[in-house]
């Protein structure tokens, strides 16, 4: 898929961070982008700047509903007739704290944006894809925090992601051996990212409220956690997020099945888990300050 304009992309949680740098770095490729967010001022913020880079349209989404996913795949056809790019981007998080200390709602808030809210655009998406018979790729954002290595103190975020991970190698299996399809696992790289998963609490429906309150401390902002990785040790860069999205569309139109900055890193990573398990060992840690 390398030629990308006039191709069709639709990306949700687009409002901001990360789904906004996809969405311009698509209009940037000669794109007709749909914009999804469940933020309705940020969605419509958004569209009004990147229209002046080309065609883009927005459709208010929580993709926690299977109605609400399936009205934005009835806008994008409708609008432009097609989708060639689904990016399953929005995501949301908890506050950092020992299994025995998350509630029922923290599980059920992160799962169904993160896990059922790929799966809803999967749903909605992939069999109008595969009836339009053209070339087209389900780019699933996951996180090395799940994908690769979980940060302990993240147990609601990082089994979300880690379950996107699986999710997209046996969507991808399926499309590559019957269709024209294919799907991808995307990496938020290169190094911290600065994006509203440390806020997300603002868009936390009532109904799915913490049923106690949230301890100190466990709720860090970023420059909070980059404190606490300093104090750890750990000196990490943060990644500028046009670049990110920028590499993530030459992954796509490489084919990649991974796409993720300097990912040839993530071998040892993986090499030392895989030793560790067939050891019998735990190879994850609490670490020092996080």
């Amino acid at each position: 898929m390398e030629d990308l304009r006039d191709r069709v992309a639709v990306v949700t949680g687009g409002a901001s961070g990360i789904g906004r740098a996809l969405a311009r770095a698509f209009l940037s490729e000669g794109m007709k982008v749909v914009v999804a967010d469940v933020e309705e001022p940020a969605l419509e913020k958004t569209v009004a700047e990147l229209s002046e880079l080309g065609t883009v349209t927005g459709r208010r989404t929580d993709v926690r509903h299977v109605a609400e996913v399936e009205a934005l795949a009835d806008h994008t056809y409708e609008a432009f007739g097609a989708c060639h790019i689904l990016c399953n981007n929005a995501g949301v998080s908890v506050p950092q704290l020992k299994v025995w200390e998350t509630t029922p709602n923290d599980w059920r808030w992160v799962h169904d944006v993160n896990v059922h809210g790929v799966v809803h655009g999967i749903q909605a998406f992939v069999p109008r894809m595969i009836a339009g018979g053209e070339e087209g790729v389900v780019v699933n954002t996951s996180s090395g925090d799940g994908g690769i290595q979980p940060l302990a103190t993240q147990s609601v975020y990082a089994s979300s992601k880690a379950a996107v991970s699986i999710l997209t190698e046996c969507l991808d299996a399926q499309l590559r051996a019957e269709t024209r399809l294919r799907a991808a696992i995307f990496y938020p790289s290169g190094g911290l990212l600065k994006t509203g998963i440390w806020t997300t609490a603002r868009n936390r429906p009532p109904e799915l409220a913490r049923e106690r309150p949230v301890p100190a401390g466990a709720e860090p902002t970023f420059e909070e956690f980059m404190e606490g990785l300093r104090r750890a040790g750990i000196e990490l860069p943060v990644q500028d997020l046009d670049a990110l999205a920028r590499d993530a569309v030459e992954g796509i139109r490489r084919g990649d099945f991974v796409i993720m900055m300097g990912r040839e890193q993530m071998e040892a990573t993986l090499v030392e888990r895989a030793r560790k398990l067939a050891a019998g060992e735990n190879p994850t840690t609490v670490m020092p300050g996080l």
